[in-house]
């Protein structure tokens, strides 16, 4: 199905994300205006090509996002990699993949979104020069953390960050690898929940050609890649028992094998390990083992949630005010003090990466400049909020076609999602997708051909 047929390119190419479909045999469908632009590379000389002569990541060779949301059927959400362009140049981005289907068939493909992250990158690293590592808090239970990182920073000991879900645990384990002795080698990241046991187990350890269907050639896993540097493992809970066992072996005796091969590796890889479960829970109920624990646990990091510093809002708000006037080029700078008030009273179950998102929809809702208003938050925030501006500025029916699809991009393409943080019916964004040029019975699922 091409995809003229279901949405309006001029639509697609007017989006600030790179959009790239490609297809089952990883060859380029589509490529639209942004990515054109991030890349230096047009449209007409990557069209039916491989991706990775084009893209260049260095997830092309050891976790190809294409192969992994084909492979375990889920999308992939906030990838941070580096794409080539046509110059030579490397540019860091941010990353989501999903499954391209029509309707309940198989897989046609995938579609990629992307965002160029050098400028923000640039304004987040000024941003936090003040801040520890590029962590906003001033809190005792935060402060005592940046103090205990700072003690244990010439150790090799293994670390176990655990906190819910969105309180910044891989910034944590980002600011610990920043003032290791290891800092100036290689920091490779594993989201352990990602992958299936078996790809897991090839992901880490890599493997030998032939030792399964795909393995058309011999590939090393993460732990030879950063052999001698820092591996952070994301989620770890999620990993399999057998899959403990093995990471267990690596963490006493610093050995393992390829799959599909006999003869053993040596590597010294200092571990970083985090989950948003109780951990102890986990062992008692068997899902996780007592010694694996040990071997994890010598130096425990437990981050407080959001609602527990609730100081730190203010500050927060402040910092991500100024991120996204940057990357939505909007002229606010402040908040009002309504809608902060809102802020500091709810709970934030998802912390951080909650209040994070939130903000970024009320700049894509807001039509405003100068401050955000409390009608520009989620309705799950304002509720009954009535706008003290008295005018339809931020009426959600008024968001510009390029913002929906940015908020569709970021949900997935759940339109159902979408309606729910506007607060509309879902078929007012079906209404508007349709006169958008996209069929009604596609999502993600209409982009690109097979």
């Amino acid at each position: 199905m091409p995809l003229s047929d279901t949405f309006d390119r001029e639509i697609l190419d007017s989006l600030h994300e790179g959009l790239v479909t490609v297809s089952k045999e990883f060859k380029v469908t589509f490529f639209n205006s942004a990515a054109a632009r991030m890349t230096g590379l047009s449209p007409e000389n990557v069209l039916g090509k491989p991706c990775n002569h084009v893209c260049g990541s260095e997830l092309c060779r050891f976790e190809c996002p294409i192969a992994l949301v084909l492979e375990s059927g889920k999308n992939l959400t906030d990838f941070e990699t580096r794409v080539r362009s046509g110059n030579g140049r490397s540019i860091p981005v941010k990353l989501n993949a999903a499954v391209l289907r029509r309707g309940t068939e198989e897989p046609t493909g995938a579609v990629i979104s992307f965002r160029d992250m050098t400028e923000l990158n640039q304004t987040e690293s000024h941003l936090n020069s003040n801040h520890f590592c590029g962590i906003i808090s001033s809190c005792k239970e935060m402060t005592d953390i940046f103090d205990l990182i700072l003690e244990f920073s010439n150790s090799d000991a293994t670390v176990l960050i655990q906190g819910e879900t969105g309180t910044g645990k891989e910034m944590v384990a980002n600011a610990i690898q920043t003032t290791s002795k290891r800092k100036e080698k290689r920091y490779v990241k594993v989201n352990c929940s990602v992958l299936p046991p078996p790809l897991l187990t090839s992901e880490l350890f890599g493997h030998a050609r032939g030792a399964f269907t795909d393995a058309v050639r011999q590939r090393i896993g993460r732990f030879e890649l950063a052999n001698h540097g820092t591996l952070f493992l994301d989620e770890i809970s999620e990993m399999s028992l057998q899959m403990q066992a093995q990471l267990l072996r690596v963490l006493q005796e610093g050995t393992f094998e390829r799959v599909g091969e006999s003869s053993t590796r040596s590597v010294n890889v200092r571990i970083i390990a985090a989950t948003n479960i109780n951990i102890e829970q986990a062992v008692s109920s068997g899902s996780f083992r007592e010694d694996l624990l040990y071997r994890l646990n010598v130096i425990p990091i437990q981050l407080p949630p959001l609602r527990d510093r609730i100081e730190d809002i203010p500050h927060l708000v402040s910092h991500f005010i100024e991120k996204f006037s940057i990357l939505y080029k909007k002229k606010i700078i402040a908040i009002d003090d309504d809608a902060l008030n809102m802020l500091m009273c709810y709970a934030w179950p998802g912390n951080i990466r909650e209040l994070e998102n939130a903000l970024e929809f009320a700049f894509v809702r807001s039509r405003r400049n100068r401050s955000l208003c409390a009608c520009s938050l989620p309705p799950y925030l304002r509720e009954e909020a009535i706008c003290p501006n008295n005018d339809e500025l931020c009426d959600p029916h008024q968001i510009k076609n390029t913002d929906l699809i940015q908020l569709l991009i970021k949900h997935h393409w759940n339109q159902t999602k979408v309606a729910r943080v506007l607060g509309v019916n879902r078929t007012t964004i079906w209404r508007r997708l349709k006169t958008m040029g996209m069929k009604s019975s596609t999502g993600a699922s209409g982009i690109g051909s097979s």
